[in-house]
């Protein structure tokens, strides 16, 4: 697995990365120290590549590096239509992304990352008509009244595809997708013709998952006027639910926005 690199670190990954870029144009010393410089060569060819110019030298950047163009990542562009589609700048969305997608939205076999909820499926299959006692004592890790039962990584789709055995839409609404985790059941207020156009979606690409992002936003008054406003607490709050405070979700926004902004003003000025 590909160890993310970024400024502070040390070591031989460094120095290999360090190697990579000057491959590319890069004129660095290699100390093996991810300082400024780096932080800034990498910065240089993401924005070369298209790519999220964020500095950090994840398996995204570091795949391109080696030649790998995989369309499913998230690129520059992505950033900056949603920015065009949210009415913010730039800085904003980039501390968005940063902040509230769980990083890659794609496992290592290339599905979309998922997480069941097997408390959510439950509620699904009884606005439906199933019988939830005979389906609870059947498949408690699938129909619960409880969160829980998470295997994680690609076990939660041999739970989504059990799931699906049951009953289809209900299962594929009950699953969080993506990047950004935005829930199947959200497809028909996000605009989407059906849930499985939704999840068709998810699966093309990290582009797709920021514009379900961006059109969550959207559909959301009070979440899109606290974001154009730069209100990150309630941004936090009205995206992460009461618990923000306790991940300091707010202030990690915060301070994502005003080193992102603090970049844009200083490209400005050169």
């Amino acid at each position: 697995m590909t160890v993310t690199l970024k400024h502070g670190d040390k070591g031989q990954p460094v120095i290999d990365l360090q190697n990579a870029l000057n491959k590319q144009g890069a004129q660095l010393r290699l100390d093996g120290i991810y300082g400024d410089g780096t932080e800034a060569a990498v910065k240089a060819y993401q924005l070369k590549a298209g790519l999220v110019a964020d500095g950090i030298a994840g398996p995204k950047t570091q795949a391109r590096l080696l030649g790998v163009n995989d369309t499913k990542h998230l690129q520059h562009s992505d950033l900056l239509k949603a920015a065009g589609q949210l009415e913010v700048s730039l800085a904003s969305v980039y501390a968005i992304n940063e902040v509230e997608s769980q990083g890659q939205g794609f496992l290592p076999n290339g599905k979309a990352k998922i997480l069941f909820e097997r408390h959510v499926f439950r509620e699904r299959l009884q606005a439906a008509g199933h019988d939830i006692s005979k389906l609870e004592a059947q498949y408690p890790n699938l129909v619960n009244t409880t969160a829980g039962g998470y295997s994680g990584g690609t076990a939660e789709w041999q739970r989504l595809a059990l799931a699906r055995q049951i009953d289809e839409t209900a299962a594929l609404e009950s699953a969080s997708w993506g990047a950004f985790q935005i829930m199947g059941y959200h497809w028909q207020h996000l605009g989407y013709e059906s849930v499985q156009a939704f999840v068709a979606a998810m699966s093309e690409s990290e582009g797709q998952q920021l514009e379900a992002f961006v059109r969550f936003i959207l559909a959301d008054t009070a979440l899109h006027n606290a974001l154009k406003a730069r209100k990150w607490a309630k941004v936090a709050e009205l995206y992460n639910g009461p618990a923000y405070k306790r991940n300091l979700y707010d202030i990690k926004l915060a301070r994502a926005y005003e080193r992102h902004a603090a970049e844009d003003l200083a490209k400005e000025a050169a």
